[in-house]
C-alpha cells in the first residue's frame, strides 16, 4: 500500500498558493462577469504558478483540506462544510439536541428562508470546496503532463480531491434534496454535480448551464469518485484521505440508497480498524486511535476559531445542549459510560475522562475536549458508524441475518455498558426484524450524539417501514432546558416548544440560496417547491 503520510506545508504557503487560484470559487453566488474579470488576488500568484512546483501543488491540495475544515462566513469562519457547522447543522435539524442561543436557532426551529446566512454559506462553502477540488484535479493533471510531478503522486492528489468532491455533494443532498427513495428510480431533483473548475469567464458561463442532476445521477457520480479514490489511495494517517476513508464513505452512501448487501461488502473491507475499548477514547486520543477513519486536523495555530471550533461551540460556549428527549430515553441505560460525568467548576474545567457535563442543570457533551486551543480533530467518520451500518444492513437485507446484526450492534453498545454480561441485548430482547432495526437506529442516536449524524438518519428514514419518520420531529424549546427536564426514570413526553413539521412541508428541504437563484438562471427555475 502507498503511504499517504504526506507532510503538510505551512498555512501561509497554502494560502499563497490557493488564494489567487480559488478566490473566484465561492460558487455561482454573487458570481457576475465583473466579479470574475476584476478579481485581483492580494498575493498576485497566478494559476499556472500555483501548479508550477511540487511544494506549491501540495499547498493547493492542502487548500482543499483547509476549505473543508474552516469555510467562510462574511469574512469570518463558521466551519463549513466539515467543521463545526457540519456537526451543528446535522444536530440542530434533529430532536436530540437543544439549541441554547441564537447561532443556529433558525435551523433548529426551521424558520429559515432563502437568505438565512448559515444555510446560504453551507451551500456556498460546500461548492467553494468542491470548486477547489476540481481546480486541483485540473491543475495537477497539467502538472503531470508537464513533468512537474510524477503520475503516481498526481494520481494520489487527484484521488483526494475526488473524495472531497464526492463528500461535498453527498452533504448537499442531505439538506437540499429529498432522500434517495423519495421516487422509485431516484429521478427527483438532486443538486448540481460540479465536476469542472470555475476560474474564468468562460467556465462561469458553462457552469450557469449546469442545473440540478437527479438524485440518482448524483449518487452515481459520488460512487464513481469514491471508487476512484479507493482504487488509487493507500493507508495513512487519520487526518488525510485514505483508501479506507473512501470505503467508509461508500458504506454511508449505500446505506442511504438502501443497497444493503453493498453496505456489508464495503464494511467488510475495513478489517484494519477496531472499536476502541472505551467510548471516550476516539475523543481523548483523536489523532491516534483504532477507530477514527477520517478526521480533519486542527491545531492551536490552525483551527476554525471561536465561531467554528467544536470545543468552542459545544464546550466553552455551551451553544448546544443534549436534549432531554434522548437523555431520558429508556434505551440509554442510566449507568452507560457515555453518561459519565466528573466534578468540575465550569465548562473549561471539565476533565477529559468525562463524556458529559452539567451547567445549571442542563447537560452538555464533552466529546470535544480542548476549549482553549481548539485542537480537537473534526470527526468525519468513525468505524463505529460502519459497524452499525453493517448491523442495520444485515437486519434489512432480503434474507435478514438477525444474529449477525445483533453481534455487530452489541459490539458497539457493550463497550459502554457497566455490565455487558447482564445488560447486553439478546435475541430474546430483539426477536423480530423490526425490533432489531429500531434498536440499531436508537443506538446510532446515542453513539453519535453531538456528531451531526442525526439529520442524515432522519432524512433517509422518511416513510421507512420499520422506523417510520415523517418530516422533522418535535423538539424541546430553543433555549437552555431546566434541570427538571433531565430527571431520569420516564421517557420525555413534553413540553415541545418546537412543533413537528410534516415531510410534505416545504421546510423539510432548505431553499437554494436567493443569491444563487438571482445570479443563476438555470437554478432559478429549479428552486425547491414552496420557496419560489
Amino acid at each position: 500500500m502507498k503511504n499517504l503520510n504526506i507532510k503538510r506545508v505551512s498555512v501561509s504557503l497554502a494560502s499563497k498558493a490557493i488564494t489567487a487560484l480559488f478566490s473566484i470559487s465561492m460558487l455561482m453566488t454573487s458570481c457576475s462577469e465583473d466579479n470574475v474579470i476584476n478579481l485581483k488576488p492580494i498575493n498576485q500568484i497566478a494559476e499556472d504558478e500555483a501548479f508550477s512546483t511540487p511544494s506549491l501543488i501540495l499547498a493547493a491540495v492542502n487548500g482543499v483540506y483547509n476549505a473543508a475544515q474552516r469555510g467562510d462566513y462574511a469574512g469570518g469562519q463558521r466551519g463549513y462544510p466539515f467543521g463545526a457547522a457540519f456537526v451543528q447543522q446535522g444536530d440542530n435539524r434533529g430532536e436530540d439536541v437543544v439549541n441554547t442561543q441564537t447561532f443556529y436557532q433558525l435551523t433548529y426551529t426551521a424558520t429559515y428562508d432563502p437568505g438565512t446566512a448559515n444555510n446560504v454559506y453551507y451551500w456556498s462553502d460546500t461548492y467553494r470546496m468542491i470548486n477547489r477540488a476540481n481546480l486541483v484535479i485540473e491543475g495537477v493533471t497539467r502538472a503531470v503532463d508537464n513533468g512537474i510531478i510524477t503520475q503516481a503522486v498526481g494520481d494520489q492528489y487527484i484521488a483526494q480531491a475526488k473524495f472531497f468532491r464526492a463528500a461535498g455533494h453527498l452533504e448537499l443532498l442531505f439538506h437540499f434534496a429529498r432522500p434517495y427513495n423519495y421516487t422509485v428510480d431516484a429521478s427527483h431533483p438532486g443538486v448540481p454535480y460540479r465536476d469542472f473548475g470555475i476560474n474564468t469567464k468562460e467556465t462561469m458561463a458553462q457552469a450557469m448551464l449546469v442545473g440540478r442532476s437527479s438524485v440518482a445521477e448524483c449518487y452515481t457520480k459520488i460512487l464513481s469518485d469514491l471508487n476512484d479514490a479507493e482504487n488509487i489511495l493507500g493507508s495513512g494517517v487519520i487526518t488525510r484521505v485514505t483508501k479506507e476513508a473512501a470505503i467508509a464513505f461508500k458504506t454511508r452512501v449505500y446505506l442511504h440508497m438502501g443497497r444493503w448487501n453493498d453496505v456489508i461488502t464495503e464494511g467488510n473491507k475495513l478489517s484494519g480498524f477496531t472499536l476502541t475499548s472505551d467510548p471516550n477514547e476516539p475523543f481523548i486520543s483523536g489523532y491516534k486511535n483504532t477507530e477514527s477513519i477520517f478526521s480533519l486536523e486542527n491545531s492551536a495555530t490552525n483551527n476554525p476559531g471561536v465561531n467554528a471550533a467544536l470545543a468552542s461551540q459545544y464546550k466553552r460556549r455551551t451553544l448546544v445542549a443534549i436534549s432531554p428527549i434522548i437523555w431520558r430515553d429508556p434505551s440509554w441505560l442510566p449507568d452507560d459510560k457515555r453518561r459519565r460525568e466528573l466534578p468540575h467548576s465550569d465548562a473549561t474545567d471539565v476533565q477529559d475522562d468525562a463524556m458529559v457535563f452539567t451547567i445549571d442543570g442542563a447537560k452538555y457533551t464533552n466529546k470535544y475536549k480542548d476549549g482553549r486551543d481548539y485542537t480537537d480533530p473534526s470527526p468525519i467518520i468513525r468505524y463505529a458508524e460502519v459497524v452499525l451500518s453493517m448491523a442495520e444492513a444485515h437486519a434489512r437485507k432480503a434474507s435478514p441475518d438477525l444474529p449477525q446484526a445483533l453481534t455487530l450492534l452489541n459490539s458497539v453498545r457493550n463497550r459502554s455498558l457497566a455490565n455487558p454480561a447482564t445488560q447486553a441485548y439478546t435475541i430474546v430482547d430483539l426477536p423480530t426484524q423490526s425490533d432489531m432495526i429500531q434498536a440499531i437506529i436508537k443506538e446510532r442516536r446515542i453513539e453519535f450524539l453531538m456528531e451531526g449524524r442525526r439529520w442524515p438518519d432522519i432524512h433517509r428514514l422518511q416513510g421507512d417501514a420499520f422506523v417510520p419518520m415523517d418530516g422533522i420531529p418535535a423538539k424541546v424549546a430553543n433555549g437552555t432546558p431546566g434541570a427538571s427536564l433531565y430527571v431520569l426514570g420516564t421517557p420525555y413526553t413534553g413540553p415541545y416548544g418546537v412543533q413537528a413539521i410534516p415531510g410534505t412541508d416545504h421546510r423539510f428541504l432548505w431553499p437554494i440560496p436567493q443569491d444563487e437563484v438571482n445570479s443563476n438562471p438555470t437554478l432559478r427555475e429549479q428552486q425547491n417547491p414552496g420557496w419560489d
